[in-house]
């Protein structure tokens, strides 16, 4: 046997109920476009970067086979996991200039200390993560806030440029590093670049 609860209850409770229920929607309703609204301007087009470019960067890390990790063009040039390694400081340091910390665990000498592939797949991830979070999390207040960045004078949105035109670079390094190696970048199978 079921118990059907607003029959029992008062009229009066039944009236406020349904007088409140209205205003309570309304309200609710209004607050969900705040709350839903997606980053603008500047923070939108670098988030759409970062997406493009995590995709790009983790397929490429895992296509790229372990023994190639330690491949450098050159002497005294970074070898495939020390890009991938410089990538993951960046996306970790560079927001420490606007006020983000980056996790304890980490050290500068990362990328002479960290060689093996999956590890280096999961802070990849782990570093377009947090600099998403990042670049999410600032207002569009901020943008134009004055911060020093590498010892000079220039802002969180100058930064948040920094970070993708940075990412950039070494991703062309990178698919030159996989085509040397005979590594074909997996979005490119198949059709141009």
């Amino acid at each position: 046997m079921s118990l059907n609860l607003r029959r029992h209850a008062s009229p009066r409770y039944n009236g406020a109920m349904k007088t409140l229920r209205f205003p309570a929607l309304i309200l609710f309703a209004a607050g969900l476009p705040a709350l839903a609204q997606p980053p603008a301007g500047l923070r939108a087009y670098v988030l759409n970067d970062l997406n493009a470019l995590e995709k790009k960067f983790v397929s490429l890390a895992e296509a790229m086979p372990q023994e190639k990790y330690s491949w450098r063009p050159a002497e005294k040039v970074r070898s495939v996991s020390e890009v991938y390694v410089h990538i993951v400081s960046a996306n970790f340091f560079i927001p420490q200039s606007f006020g983000v910390k980056p996790p304890a665990s980490l050290t500068r000498d990362m990328e002479k200390t960290l060689t093996d592939k999956t590890e280096i797949v999961a802070k990849l991830k782990e570093c377009f993560a947090h600099v998403r979070k990042s670049v999410t999390d600032t207002p569009d207040a901020d943008l134009n806030k004055a911060i020093k960045l590498f010892g000079r004078d220039s802002t969180v949105g100058g930064a948040l440029y920094i970070i993708t035109t940075h990412m950039h670079e070494h991703l062309g390094q990178s698919i030159a590093y996989a085509r040397t190696n005979g590594v074909t970048p997996p979005w490119s199978m198949g059709g141009a670049e």
